[in-house]
């Protein structure tokens, strides 16, 4: 960047910060908790962190990552409720935070009214993995040796109502195997599992898998998005084996709890917006197989209504309920 271009570039951010109000200006007052609903080490977390980095740098400070998995997000849900809305505690969350209302019956909050989007951090494929022994070669052949089997076969993911989780309904209606998942603490627990030998297959986003299967400890059968990924290249997508339409990953994003006053909700995606476009956490993302997005809090929250709209007859459908 010459020395005119950065110029340029801290006087926009100077001014943009001028024009705030005093509260939003001097944030943040104190340490930044960021809540993951996920175990330590799994995807929802590296994310996290690879922000969070990020962030420090912008508030001379580091963010706290504070892992509250259970209950498929909820407990981080109700700790992220209970929280003041002045920006000093946000949550990143995935594919199953909006759809939790459909899981179940009964939430101790409102999905829609207790939650400010502020924006999503990027997103990226799932990978179908089995151990390195399997005999079936590809997605096509081990699908059809599942629906050979009255009670079909048992699959890891994270946890109940995750973006795996819902990648294996969505198998099981186009592939007609019966598939059943079976939750971990987190992936990588259950990519362990499968290296054992004791699950015969896995559902974990790109960037659990890749260092497992470039070592040959666990075997991609099929990416679960619409085109093949660069940093797997040689894993066919589900499409390409015979699943046409087949498409769906997993998505991260940021939100804070309810009510947060309009100028600390522009104040945060301004942050995080840079944080996330930065050329440090753009390439750590691209170099996991994420594609990074930063999109505002309007676009975030449309992009969850979206989600909302597309899942909720697929969970519907399924019957899926998690009590």
């Amino acid at each position: 960047m010459t020395d005119r271009r950065r110029f340029t570039t801290l006087l926009a951010s100077a001014l943009a910060a001028s024009a705030l109000p005093a509260r939003a200006q001097t944030f943040p007052a104190r340490p930044v908790t960021i809540i993951v609903p996920f175990a330590a080490g799994g995807a929802v977390d590296i994310v996290a962190r690879t922000i969070a980095d990020r962030l420090a740098q912008r508030w001379g400070q580091q963010p706290v990552i504070e892992n509250r998995p259970g209950a498929g997000g909820i407990v981080a849900s109700q700790a992220l409720v209970r929280a003041a809305p002045d920006g000093h505690t946000l949550m990143v969350v995935a594919n199953g935070h909006p759809l939790n209302p459909f899981f179940h019956e009964k939430l101790p909050y409102d999905t829609d009214r207790d939650f400010t989007p502020i924006t999503q951090i990027g997103a990226s494929p799932l990978v179908i993995s089995v151990p390195p022994g399997e005999t079936a070669r590809d997605a096509k052949a081990f699908f059809e040796a599942a629906k050979a089997k009255p009670d079909g076969i048992v699959f890891g993911v994270s946890g109940f109502g995750t973006s795996a989780h819902l990648a294996g309904v969505l198998a099981s209606q186009v592939t007609g195997a019966k598939l059943v998942a079976v939750p971990h603490r987190s992936g990588s627990q259950a990519l362990q599992t499968v290296m054992t030998g004791g699950l015969p297959m896995s559902i974990n986003p790109l960037l659990e898998v890749i260092e497992l299967a470039r070592a040959g400890k666990v075997r991609p059968l099929a990416v679960t998005t619409a085109a093949r990924s660069a940093i797997l290249p040689d894993v066919p997508t589900m499409a390409e084996q015979g699943y046409a339409g087949f498409d769906t990953g997993v998505w991260w994003g940021v939100v804070a709890p309810g009510s947060l006053a309009p100028e600390m909700v522009e104040r945060l995606s301004r942050d995080l917006t840079e944080a996330i476009r930065s050329p440090e956490a753009t390439a750590r993302l691209q170099q996991l197989g994420a594609t990074p997005v930063g999109s505002s809090p309007e676009a975030f929250r449309a992009f969850l209504a979206s989600e909302t709209a597309t899942w909720g007859p697929v969970i519907r459908s399924a019957n899926i309920r998690l009590e």
